[in-house]
């Protein structure tokens, strides 16, 4: 379980295309400082185990789902990635409970400068848009936010200063794709009430 706080904006170093996967080498000494193989770190919202750690940089593996799923693909060598080690027990929520499970991509629209900030507009796929409500939190690139406007195909969120100098969104223009995951809480909500609607004794078998 992730925070959505970024601990380090890290760099792809090489992508090794191994067919129905891929595997990511990347930079970030300071997520890479107690890393041991099997351990996760989250990618851009990703949830990646570590395959590899070694002077400051470590190995993942990213499956065809995950590549199909998340605007992962899109990394090349070169590319700065929001880093963020899995909070500790204990530990405290500085964003919200982010899985790094991306349930889609969507895509920059636009960016608005204020004087000390940015508003930053981004498509919402039809399928989320249902989870994603002024004032709640959501995932972009494994930030955790919250939310300025949201409308049926797209939402806006506000910028601080510090996230836009440590994180990729400070980087980030119109068209390039981010990875979404919107409030679990909200899913699970919404699935216990879909299964209350039922009578009892009538739940599909999948379901008992």
């Amino acid at each position: 379980m992730f925070t959505g706080i970024i601990e380090e904006l890290g760099e792809v170093t090489a992508v090794e295309d191994l067919g129905d996967s891929r595997r990511l080498r990347l930079r970030g000494p300071l997520v890479t400082q107690d890393a041991r193989h099997g351990d996760s770190i989250a990618v851009n919202g990703v949830c990646l185990t570590v395959v590899e750690s070694a002077d400051g940089e470590f190995t993942a593996d990213v499956m065809a789902e995950t590549l199909h799923r998340s605007a992962l693909a899109a990394l090349l060598p070169g590319s700065r990635v929001n880093l963020e080690r899995p909070m500790a027990l204990g530990g405290r929520l500085g964003g919200h409970l982010v899985q790094g499970h991306v349930d889609g991509t969507g895509t920059i629209l636009s960016r608005t400068p204020g004087e000390h900030w940015e508003v930053v507009a981004v498509s919402l796929p039809p399928a989320l848009s249902r989870y994603v409500v002024e004032k709640g939190s959501v995932t972009v690139d494994g930030v955790s936010l919250t939310v300025v406007d949201a409308a049926a195909d797209h939402f806006t969120v506000s910028l601080i200063p510090t996230t836009l100098a440590l994180t990729t969104l400070g980087r980030k223009q119109p068209g390039d794709p981010v990875n979404l995951e919107v409030d679990v809480v909200a899913k699970y909500v919404e699935r216990m009430l879909a299964h209350r609607a039922v009578p009892a004794g009538q739940e599909p078998e999948a379901a008992r």
